[in-house]
């Protein structure tokens, strides 16, 4: 299946093509639309030359973070993120060879998925949750026990970045996230 979530089909083909996009765009979404978080390793591709992260890790880091801030940007905090980027390159490198799919292809089972993204710079639980339903709905990477260790993101309906397969359904998923949004200030008051 070939990811349709930044409406721009080249970007998207370096998502189908490099698991390390795929986990960087997931640690750029936030604080960011997600269609242009998970346009940034496009963008960093095409800067760079390379998206191994061995490479990225090696980078000097103030040379990283220029290309990363170039209009237009990887991400509106291109400096944090460009580091982030890097941190999250390192870990891959180091633990698994550079190989960002044996995150999940070596998994032994949800539980162990969702805590092997969860070590990753920039990936909290909920992100994580996300990344791992991510994983499931559009891949097809489903270890036993991957629902449970998603919750809610398992269900079908628009929730996150793990349901958007075309600009329909990223605007679903805006429209749930803005229903939120209000919900909680309304709570708030």
């Amino acid at each position: 299946m070939g990811f349709n979530i930044t409406g721009d089909p080249k970007a998207d083909a370096v998502l189908d093509t490099h698991t390390f996009a795929l986990l960087s765009g997931m640690m750029l979404d936030q604080q960011y639309p997600m269609e242009h978080a998970f346009r940034g390793p496009a963008k960093v591709l095409d800067r760079f030359g390379s998206l191994d992260p061995a490479q990225i890790a090696a980078a000097d880091p103030e040379e990283f973070a220029a290309l990363c801030a170039t209009p237009p940007a990887v991400h509106r905090f291109p400096g944090s993120m460009a580091s982030r980027m890097q941190a999250l390159a390192a870990l891959v490198e180091e633990k698994y060879d550079g190989h960002a799919e044996r995150l999940w292809t070596e998994a032994g089972s949800g539980k162990d998925l969702l805590a092997r993204v969860m070590e990753l710079p920039g990936f909290g639980k909920q992100k994580s949750q996300i990344f791992v339903a991510l994983l499931a709905k559009q891949l097809g990477v489903r270890p036993e026990g991957w629902e449970a260790a998603v919750g809610a993101y398992a269900e079908t309906g628009f929730r996150s970045v793990a349901d958007v397969v075309d600009a329909e359904s990223l605007q679903k998923v805006r429209d749930f996230k803005k229903q939120k949004k209000a919900q909680a200030a309304r709570q708030a008051v």
